[in-house]
């Protein structure tokens, strides 16, 4: 399924969208390359818990996930983390505060536009779990669950459910 109707150069209806990685005009010649968007994620934790935000909006819209976003242009992912974490969490983080874990690409449907994200996941250790949501419009919810107890139905995005599942003891 194309994300495009028409050329958004000569308006043309003679397009290709092959595998949603490269957009072609077949009369103009004009390409778009939709590449895939970078993020991160960051796994907090305090003691054997791991802290999940529930999502309140789409997509996945009630489903768990972990605090972030997408990394904005001349930000590094640690500029990015931290950022997203002070804005969602009014947490303020330093980058060598994050311990890489690893990247896991992801599928991100945003008003029908198929988003293909690589999320960069981080942890971070909390001294406490007395945490507040900043960001309501985008945080339903925010819930510390034991490792041993992370159930990965409940998690919205198939970069984190891998990423708990690889990384953290989780039930299936």
């Amino acid at each position: 399924m194309s994300i495009f109707k028409y050329c958004p150069n000569c308006k043309s209806e003679n397009i290709e969208f092959p595998n949603n990685v490269r957009f072609i005009c077949n009369d103009c010649n004009f390409t778009y390359y939709h590449n895939i968007a970078a993020a991160v994620a960051i796994v907090f934790t305090f003691e054997d818990n791991v802290l999940f935000t529930v999502r309140n909006v789409d997509p996945d819209k009630g489903k768990w996930d972990l605090p972030g976003g997408f990394i904005d242009p001349g930000e590094n992912a640690e500029e990015a983390a931290c950022r997203e974490i002070n804005e969602e969490l009014g947490i303020e983080v330093k980058p060598n505060d994050l311990k890489y874990i690893t990247t896991s690409p992801n599928n991100y449907l945003y008003k029908n536009v198929p988003y293909r994200t690589m999320d960069i996941f981080y942890e971070c250790p909390l001294q406490t779990n007395v945490i507040s949501i900043n960001a309501e419009d985008e945080i339903q919810d925010l819930i510390w669950v034991k490792r041993l107890e992370i159930d990965i139905n409940q998690i919205g995005f198939v970069s984190i459910r891998k990423v708990m599942e690889e990384n953290y003891k989780t039930k299936i």
